[in-house]
């Protein structure tokens, strides 16, 4: 009986979450029908985002400034995010000493549990006059706002890569240390290879949250509907033209957000998807 009622259970979490991923689906692609029927495909394609000034309703919008804006912010943060999170849990698992693991690992999980506000805060004000000293430009643009989105999804990557470090088996790194393999090369190729699909698992997390934060970003990115030609320059992203511009939009506007949050549902999931299926099926063969 209650090994029925554990399975039905389990089978009803997960078809509920799968009509709330159709469901949200359904709902973006409804509201986006006009900008849809407007612009179609080349909507990906136009840099230009201009209300009708004779009529709010109307206008033209594209969607390549914010697309562009996210893809390069995630990239920044994912490239300076990747290498320190793997460092931090090659620290804490097999470097740190015993007294030192709990509080540095304490340390690090307090960073997820800081408001994406905060951050924003602390970069707007003290961390863009540094990149603006450093590298030029008026320090906020996507370099600040990667190197700021790197430091919050450090905590993600870098726990999730610890724990499954930890899970390595003693007897498979007191084996290759028995044959003679230094530090570097049990972690190299004893720990990595094992923990492979924990660290995958990881970078997954970590991407889904850059992709979609918001408040952070919007400090720090500028909020500029034009391409960036340098790293430095302002620009925008998704999640921070529409937390910017929807309670004011209207009309085709509106329709057009809708269509622009689509994208970054729909990119997300291809990307999680290739990253899931694609990757972590390689490392089960």
């Amino acid at each position: 009986m209650g090994g029925k009622l554990f399975r039905n259970f389990s089978f009803l979490s997960a078809t509920i979450s799968f009509f709330i991923l159709i469901g949200i689906f359904s709902i973006l692609f409804l509201y986006a029908q006009d900008a849809i029927s407007e612009f179609g495909f080349d909507f990906l394609f136009n840099d230009v985002w201009e209300v009708d000034e004779d009529d709010e309703d109307l206008g033209v919008f594209g969607g390549l400034i914010p697309i562009i804006g996210t893809m390069l912010s995630t990239l920044i943060a994912m490239l300076i995010a990747t290498p320190i999170a793997m460092g931090i849990a090659i620290f804490l698992t097999e470097i740190a000493h015993k007294s030192l693991i709990k509080p540095v690992s304490i340390a690090i999980e307090l960073l997820a549990a800081i408001p994406s506000i905060i951050y924003g805060m602390w970069g707007l004000f003290y961390f863009a006059p540094v990149v603006q000293s450093l590298f030029g430009g008026n320090g906020v643009g996507l370099l600040t706002a990667g190197i700021v989105l790197a430091i919050m999804i450090v905590p993600f990557m870098s726990a999730i890569t610890r724990d499954a470090m930890n899970s390595v088996p003693h007897v498979l790194k007191e084996s290759a240390y028995a044959m003679g393999a230094t530090k570097f090369e049990v972690i190299k190729d004893v720990i990595m290879p094992y923990a492979k699909g924990g660290i995958i698992g990881s970078i997954i997390l970590a991407l889904g949250r850059a992709l979609g934060e918001t408040m952070a970003v919007a400090f720090l990115i500028g909020s500029v509907i034009t391409v960036p030609e340098r790293i430095t320059d302002p620009t925008t992203s998704i999640p921070v033209l529409l937390a910017n511009n929807f309670a004011e939009a209207q009309g085709l506007e509106t329709s057009s957000m809708y269509y622009l949050a689509l994208i970054l549902f729909i990119v997300s999931f291809i990307i999680i998807s290739i990253a899931k299926f694609i990757f972590l099926r390689k490392e089960v063969k």
